[in-house]
């Protein structure tokens, strides 16, 4: 067999009509930005997470800045952030000023362990970062007990895990604000970049869509040292399409997920755990194994694709080679880092294609 990591084709095959329907519409209105299909979007996003306010923006990353903005987060302070996580996480912080302090997640659940932030804070600390990495929340009761203690903000991000809840609230709904990605490999998609922010905080919800309009609350009036990070019509459009088989689409990835979690055999492989109080959306299928590459080159020798999630741990990039870290500094990151391999999973996928990879990886 021959089996992608991923592919958009079933699912876009079945919405192509209303996609291209969706194309005309905005073409005709010649409204481009800022107009019905963003206002829309916005409405029903919010519905759907469950939160008053929802406000489009260009992409996650300036998602998660413009609140760290509208939270006057800045030069001198310092936000908490997994260790454990894509680099955009922290290069938000770092946007405003501030300083990422790194905490070692979970190694089952990859996400960020509520035990190990308190002794990160200092005075400096204005906000924790709470990820929601893979599509399962982190474990967000102790750490809005510990931002109640410290007069923290919690902002989640929530870029890998549209529709995941915890204790039966959706992502987005949980902190004090959120920021969302509609990267087209999210499962909740775009046919380009965009992303969003919710929150239930009427200031902060205009306060981020302003610093995102230029730092214009009204046309030329500018209250704040704004940039330009706005969602578009025509994705806003494309959106309001997914956004209606999202879930749908999301019972075929927890269902190809659960096959994953049953049947694999293998005991040098270590499968994810999912948390009870969550329901998980897998935007990817995890799985850490020693041997990564031999294993890597072994499905591929099989026709099976796989993605490494993420190969370089964050402190030990080039790009945070001024915060002074070194190999050994967080461990269960670096685990992560060199074991991590993320199995193919996506809607569409046939049985006998997931039969095939259980097959494989078993025999390994």
């Amino acid at each position: 067999m021959n089996i992608p990591f991923s592919t958009f084709t079933p699912m876009h095959n079945e919405i192509k009509t209303d996609m291209q329907a969706c194309f005309e519409r905005v073409y005709e209105k010649s409204w481009f930005i800022d107009g019905d299909e963003c206002h829309q979007f916005e409405k029903e996003f919010a519905e759907y997470c469950k939160t008053e306010y929802c406000v489009g923006c260009g992409n996650g990353l300036e998602g998660l800045y413009l609140l760290l903005r509208a939270f006057d987060i800045g030069e001198g302070d310092e936000v908490i952030v997994p260790s454990n996580t894509f680099i955009a996480t922290a290069l938000a912080v770092s946007y405003t000023g501030a300083t990422p302090v790194f905490v070692e997640p979970k190694l089952k659940t990859y996400n960020i362990n509520p035990c190990e932030i308190e002794k990160a804070i200092t005075k400096q600390t204005k906000a924790i970062i709470a990820v929601h990495l893979y599509g399962q929340c982190a474990d967000m009761d102790p750490i809005l007990e510990i931002a109640k203690k410290y007069d923290l903000k919690v902002i989640e991000d929530a870029a890998q895990s549209h529709g995941a809840t915890y204790k039966g609230k959706k992502a987005g709904s949980l902190g004090d604000a959120a920021a969302f990605s509609f990267y087209p490999g999210k499962n909740l998609g775009c046919l380009g970049d965009g992303g969003c922010i919710t929150t239930n905080d009427r200031t902060i919800a205009g306060k981020a869509r302003a610093i995102g309009n230029y730092g214009s609350d009204k046309k030329y009036h500018h209250i704040y040292k704004g940039i330009n990070s706005r969602l578009d019509e025509l994705q806003a459009g494309f959106l309001r399409i997914k956004l209606r088989e999202l879930d749908r689409w999301t019972k075929e990835r927890q269902r190809i997920s659960e096959r994953y979690l049953n049947e694999i055999k293998n005991p040098k492989i270590i499968l994810s755990s999912v948390d009870k109080k969550n329901t998980h959306v897998w935007h990817i299928f995890p799985i850490l194994v020693e041997k990564r590459e031999d294993f890597k080159n072994y499905l591929q020798n099989n026709g099976i694709g796989t993605v490494i999630h993420y190969p370089i741990a964050i402190h030990l990039q080039d790009a945070y080679k001024d915060l002074g870290f070194k190999k050994g500094d967080y461990l269960i990151a670096e685990k992560i880092a060199k074991e991590e391999l993320s199995l193919p999973l996506y809607y569409g996928m046939a049985d006998d294609e997931i039969d095939y990879i259980i097959q494989k990886i078993n025999r390994f």
